[in-house]
């Protein structure tokens, strides 16, 4: 399937992708500035492309905002998943709520119950993942491909932006006036939830500011990504 794509355009990649996989398509936004990109291609262009945010419960108040606008400026549909009540309930009951501090295996039980498991739910009866990876995010994103297939979860995932350098998406994002989070102006790359986030100093690895109290060996969320 990698040749059908590999010379169009992002446009017209994922036009294919909906077109061959018709209503199997979903698009996972965080509303940072990538997803923002992808989220205008999609809408603008009006693709058969189901676009879906998890919300943890945790979100930064800008994050929320972020939705707002877009949902605005678009009008159009961006399903939203919730963790299930009773689990959150009763993580916050028996660890309270910074649990994730403690380790990384209890910050990865907070993320598989607030993010894994609604995004299995956003994913079910899929084909194709799209997501706003960057090869240069990191070392480990650099060896992924454009589209992969993960056989683990038995779907393809496209990463539309996967060639472009951070300044090619701000490029982007001021030439079509898109609306991004205002967090990135103060430091921040990636943005998750709001106690696992911190700005990055000058020189610092892009995803520093991710579960930043762990040392780098540690920064993985099994199926979490």
């Amino acid at each position: 399937m990698r040749n059908l794509i590999e010379t169009k355009s992002i446009e017209e990649s994922m036009a294919i992708l909906a077109n061959l996989f018709p209503e199997k398509v979903i698009f996972t936004t965080s509303f940072g500035m990538e997803d923002q990109v992808i989220s205008q291609k999609i809408f603008t262009n009006n693709l058969n492309i189901k676009v879906a945010t998890i919300d943890t419960g945790r979100l930064f108040s800008e994050t929320h905002e972020m939705l707002y606008h877009t949902l605005m400026r678009y009008g159009k549909t961006v399903h939203t998943y919730f963790p299930n009540y009773k689990s959150v309930e009763k993580l916050v009951t028996e660890k309270g709520p910074y649990s994730f501090f403690g380790s990384p295996e209890s910050r990865k039980e907070c993320c598989r119950i607030r993010k894994t498991i609604p995004l299995r739910r956003a994913l079910k009866g899929m084909q194709v993942w799209i997501s706003g990876i960057r090869a240069e995010q990191s070392d480990n994103r650099s060896q992924m491909q454009q589209l992969e297939y993960d056989k683990n979860r038995k779907i393809y995932k496209y990463y539309p932006l996967f060639n472009w350098t951070y300044q090619e998406v701000m490029q982007y994002v001021k030439e079509k006036y898109i609306t991004y989070n205002t967090l990135h102006d103060k430091g921040y790359t990636s943005i998750y939830c709001q106690p696992c986030t911190r700005a990055i100093q000058p020189g610092e690895n892009f995803m520093a500011g991710i579960w930043w109290w762990e040392n780098e060996g540690c920064k993985d969320c099994g199926d979490y990504d």
